[in-house]
C-alpha cells in the first residue's frame, strides 16, 4: 500500500483519533461548564447590582464595573477545558510509545476499571508456533502412518496446530497424497478421505462423537495434558490409529506479566479449546487460577457476557479470528498486533509487541491519565471555587481589600499554568511500572 493506506499511516490516523475523542469523564465536565458558565454569568450580574445598590456612596458604579468583571476573568473557565483533553492526548501518546494504540479515550479510561482480564491461550500466552512432539501409534500402526495421515488431512486446515503437523511430516520427508472432501469441524477437529479411507482427526469427544475406542491411548494422552500439550487423535475408517501430542512455548515473560496484572488487583482467567487437564496445567505454570477450558468459538463471546453478568467489568486478550466476537463484547479488547486483522480491527486497543507486558503498561497508562485528570479538574476548580467569592468583594467589609482584575487575570493563568504542568506529568510514566 502507499500514502494514507500504509500501515504507518493507519496508525498515526488511529492515535490522532484517539487524541482527540474524549473519554466520558470528559463528558461529565462538558455537563459540568454548561451548568457553570450561566452560574458565573448570574453571579457576576448579581455582584454588579449589589455593589450598585450597596456599595460606597463615592463611586459606586466603578466598584460594581471592576468587581463583576473580576468575577468574569477569575472564573474564565479555561483551565477546565484543558483538564481532559491534555490529559488524554498526552497518555494516548505514551500509550503508544509503550507500544499499544488505543482507539479512542472510553477505551483508555475503562482500562483502569478492569476487574477481570480474560487471556485467550494460543497465541496470546503462548508463541503461537506449536510443534510436535510426539507421535504414539496404536496397535498395528506405524508413527510414520500415522503422522502421514494427519498432515494429508491437515495440509487443508488453516488451524494454527495443522501446521505443526504439516511442518513434522515435512521434515520426515513423508509423502503426502491429496485428502479430498475436506471437512472442518468447528472446535473440535477435522475428517476427510485420504486413498478412499475415512480419516478423522481431532479431540477425544470428536472420537466419542463417532464411537471410536481410544483407550489404546489414553495413558499416552494422559502424559501429553499434564506436560501442557494438546493432544490430538487420528482415526481412520472409525479406528483409532495414533495420537499427535503438540506443544506450544509459554511466552518468556507471559508469567512476569500476569503477575503484575495480579498484584495490581485484576484477576486473570485463561480461556481456551484445550481440554481441561491441557488448559489446567498451562495455568498452573502461569499462577492463574480461573480457568475457562473445552470452549468453542462461537462460546467465548458467552463467556464474556456471562462475566459481564456477574457485574465484573471485562477485558479480553486474543489474537484469532475466533476470538474477534469476544474482544468486541468485552468492556475493552486488547488485540495481540501479531494476530489476525479481523481480532484487530475488533479491539479497542492493539498491541504492537506480542507480549503481554503491553497489556499491563496500558493499564498502567489508563490509571495514571484518569488520576492526572482529576488533579487537573480540581486545580481548575479550586482556584473558581476560592476565587469568585473574594473577587466579588466578600471581604472588603471586613478588611476594606478589592481583587485586582490583573491579580485575577494571573490566577486564571496560573490554574490554566498547573493544569499543563499537571498534564505533563504523564511524560515521566515508565514502562514496567506496577499499576
Amino acid at each position: 500500500r502507499i500514502g494514507r493506506d500504509t500501515a504507518l499511516a493507519r496508525i498515526i490516523e488511529m492515535v490522532r483519533t484517539a487524541q482527540a475523542s474524549k473519554p466520558a469523564i470528559g463528558r461529565i465536565v462538558d455537563k459540568v461548564a454548561a451548568v457553570f458558565v450561566p452560574t458565573v454569568m448570574i453571579v457576576a450580574v448579581l455582584t454588579f447590582l449589589a455593589w450598585i445598590n450597596f456599595g460606597p456612596a463615592a463611586d459606586t458604579t466603578a466598584y460594581a464595573v471592576v468587581t463583576a468583571m473580576t468575577v468574569l476573568i477569575i472564573a474564565c473557565p479555561c483551565a477546565l477545558g484543558l483538564a481532559t483533553p491534555m490529559s488524554i492526548m498526552i497518555g494516548v501518546g505514551k500509550a503508544a510509545e509503550f507500544g499499544a494504540l488505543i482507539r479512542n479515550g472510553d477505551a483508555l479510561q475503562q482500562v483502569g476499571k478492569l476487574d477481570v482480564i480474560v487471556l485467550d491461550k494460543t497465541g496470546t500466552v503462548t508463541e503461537g508456533k506449536p510443534s510436535v512432539t510426539e507421535v504414539s501409534a496404536a496397535r498395528d500402526w506405524d508413527r510414520d502412518d500415522v503422522l502421514r495421515l494427519a498432515a494429508c488431512l491437515e495440509k487443508a486446515s488453516e488451524h494454527p496446530l495443522a501446521d505443526a503437523i504439516v511442518a513434522a511430516a515435512e521434515s520426515g520427508k513423508l509423502e503426502l497424497p491429496t485428502a479430498e472432501n475436506f471437512n472442518a469441524i468447528a472446535g473440535h477437529g477435522a475428517e476427510a478421505q485420504v486413498n478412499g479411507r475415512t480419516i478423522l482427526l481431532g479431540s477425544r469427544k470428536l472420537m466419542a462423537d463417532h464411537n471410536i475406542d481410544t483407550s489404546d491411548l489414553d495413558d499416552a494422552a494422559a502424559q501429553a495434558m499434564s506436560k501442557a500439550q494438546t493432544p490430538v487423535y487420528v482415526a481412520a475408517d472409525k479406528v483409532v490409529a495414533g495420537l499427535i501430542s503438540i506443544a506450544d512455548a509459554i511466552r518468556p515473560d507471559s508469567r512476569e506479566a500476569i503477575q503484575r496484572l495480579q498484584s495490581a488487583g485484576i484477576t486473570v482467567a485463561l480461556l481456551t479449546g484445550d481440554n481441561q487437564t491441557t488448559a489446567d496445567a498451562v495455568a498452573g505454570e502461569l499462577g492463574i487460577k480461573d480457568v475457562f477450558a473445552e470452549v468453542l468459538p462461537e462460546d467465548k463471546a458467552e463467556k464474556i457476557a456471562s462475566l459481564q453478568k456477574a457485574g465484573h467489568i471485562v477485558g479480553m486478550v486474543g489474537d484469532g479470528i475466533n476470538d474477534a466476537p469476544a474482544l468486541a463484547r468485552a468492556d475493552v479488547g486488547f488485540a495481540i498486533g501479531t494476530g489476525t486483522d479481523v481480532a484487530i480491527e475488533s479491539a479497542d486497543i492493539t498491541l504492537m509487541r506480542g507480549s503481554l507486558q503491553g497489556v499491563v503498561d496500558v493499564v498502567v497508562v489508563s490509571r495514571a491519565t484518569v488520576r492526572n485528570i482529576k488533579q487537573n479538574l480540581f486545580g481548575a476548580f479550586i482556584y473558581n471555587t476560592l476565587g469568585i467569592p473574594i473577587a466579588a468583594g466578600v471581604l472588603f467589609p471586613f478588611v476594606g481589600i478589592l481583587l485586582n482584575p490583573m491579580i485575577a487575570g494571573a490566577a486564571m493563568a496560573m490554574s490554566s499554568l498547573t493544569v499543563v504542568s499537571n498534564a505533563n506529568r504523564l511524560r515521566f510514566l515508565k514502562q514496567g511500572e506496577t499499576p
